[in-house]
């Protein structure tokens, strides 16, 4: 892809946001380092649509001030990341910005990408904990759905609990849900 060469120097938050929009692709910036990753599947889609939709619902009943959304771009004090969902502060949200600031961040969910895997496993996780986003889960679709529920806990991310297919699950933060992750990817 052209972007890349035609970029002299080390990339910046605002020469990110300045490419064009592209729905094949997502940009994100780790340091002064572009990374490009292809548009998700249509399972994963499904599964992030569906989570979306069982988060939403669940911080509308308790009345959380709080917007659930999808691929939104994400400002790091370490760069650029789009998360696949993401709990904001509806305060921060409300006059349309083309980033989140992460001081509004509560919950990103990333759902592991085959050619991803390495960063929705490890790189974010990493950079969510050093920005002290408090929250943070991970969707694994292989060999069954199975949603890794993860805490902040001094400057790390301690594992919580893990919801397993075919199991109702309880959790309290970042609101009260009740979710079972096999009906997030199944047709």
């Amino acid at each position: 892809m052209s972007v890349a060469t035609d970029h002299t120097g080390p990339w910046t938050v605002a020469d990110v946001l300045a490419l064009p929009e592209d729905r094949t692709t997502r940009y994100e910036l780790l340091g002064e380092s572009l990374v490009m990753s292809p548009a998700p599947g249509v399972r994963h889609q499904r599964a992030s649509f569906r989570l979306h939709v069982a988060l939403d619902a669940a911080a509308r009943a308790v009345g959380a001030p709080v917007e659930i959304l999808e691929g939104v771009n994400v400002v790091l004090p370490s760069g650029l990341v789009v998360p696949d969902l993401v709990v904001a502060d509806a305060g921060a949200t409300a006059a349309d910005p083309v980033t989140v600031d992460i001081d509004a961040v509560q919950l990103v969910v990333e759902l592991v990408s085959p050619g991803n895997s390495t960063m929705d496993r490890k790189v974010k996780p990493m950079l969510y904990a050093e920005a002290a986003i408090p929250h943070f889960w991970r969707l694994e679709f292989d060999p069954a759905p199975m949603l890794v529920i993860y805490e902040l806990q001094g400057g790390r991310y301690v594992e919580q609990t893990t919801a397993l297919a075919g199991a109702t699950t309880h959790l309290d933060a970042p609101f009260p849900i009740a979710i079972d992750p096999a009906g997030l990817s199944r047709q």
